[in-house]
């Protein structure tokens, strides 16, 4: 008589080879919970560096749209687009002001950094300096009659709209020189100038950086990128020279490129120890992507006004 074989027993046998898999696989995610939780696994990281380069293309690119048609349009869009630029960075600097334990008046500071690029547009350099005089005196009056205010609010309120709105008028002084075409290009010129110098700085940077420019104020800055962005402003300022402003000789355009891409460099560094003195990675959030706009905008403030000087003083203005 044949004997059968425990039913059981073949069972469990089947069972242990049809459960191992899976306990394998559910060994093997268990043990990159931690991971999964704090978003270090290979595919979170993609996910979220393709969905931050996404979001910062996109509001660079609708950021580039708007000051490109107001630029086109006309001086009176660019000076209306810089004044509620200046507005938006001058109130971002009093924010960090506030953090960093200082109280300025923004009613003041706020004014005078709305007033600045209509002044540029209005009557240029002789309305600045009357801005520039009303302001001091809406300080000074301010700091007489209030009790509380310390001498470093003062400064910080005079400040804050020459740092941020009378450097931007700038752009302002450029584009109403000539309300056509070629004031445009020009503007614009000036403006690719500076980013191309921070596109140049953060490729060449992250392919052969390895000396640090300034690592307590901007680790990520490297000697070899400040170059690199140097050079890529002066590239800029040559093709300005040859093809679009006729006046513009290349030895010129070659000290513009070279002054202006330092400028823009000491703005950005400027910005970002003024961040670092009060523990903020970003003035902001208004800019997906990008921090806030004088995040966005510190090479401009500086390198803007070494251009406008650079020009005026080059016969090309």
């Amino acid at each position: 008589m044949t004997q059968r074989r425990p039913q059981i027993a073949d069972g469990k046998a089947r069972g242990d080879g049809l459960d191992r898999p899976i306990d394998l696989l559910e060994t093997r995610r268990a043990s990159k919970e931690d991971k999964r939780a704090a978003g270090d696994l290979t595919g979170q990281k993609a996910r979220s560096s393709a969905e931050r380069l996404l979001t910062r293309t996109t509001s660079g690119a609708i950021y580039a749209i708007v000051t490109l048609v107001c630029l086109f349009v006309g001086p009176l869009t660019t000076t209306v687009l810089i004044s509620a630029e200046a507005w938006l960075c001058c109130s971002e600097f009093f924010r960090i002001c506030r953090m960093g334990g200082r109280m300025p008046n923004e009613t003041i500071g706020l004014a005078a950094a709305l007033l600045f690029p209509v002044a540029a547009y209005a009557n240029g350099l002789l309305a600045l300096t009357l801005v520039i005089f009303v302001l001091l005196m809406a300080c000074a009056c301010w700091y007489v009659f209030t009790p509380r205010a310390s001498v470093a609010d003062v400064a910080v309120t005079a400040f804050g709209p020459l740092y941020t709105s009378l450097a931007f008028s700038s752009i302002v002084l450029v584009r109403v020189y000539d309300a056509g075409v070629p004031g445009a290009l020009l503007t614009l010129g000036i403006m690719f100038s500076i980013w191309g110098n921070d596109a140049m700085a953060y490729f060449v940077g992250s392919a052969i950086g390895s000396h640090k420019l300034a690592p307590r104020i901007s680790p990520s800055k490297s000697v070899e990128g400040f170059f690199g962005g140097i050079v890529g402003s002066v590239i800029v300022w040559v093709v300005l020279a040859v093809f679009l402003v006729p006046n513009l000789d290349v030895a010129l355009a070659v000290a513009c490129g070279l002054v202006v891409g330092f400028a823009g460099v000491i703005g950005d560094l400027f910005e970002s120890r003024i961040k670092r003195g009060v523990g903020v990675k970003d003035s902001g959030n208004l800019i997906p992507g990008h921090g806030g706009l004088l995040d966005r905008s510190d090479s401009m403030l500086f390198g803007g006004m070494a251009a406008y000087f650079l020009l005026l003083f080059g016969g090309i203005l």
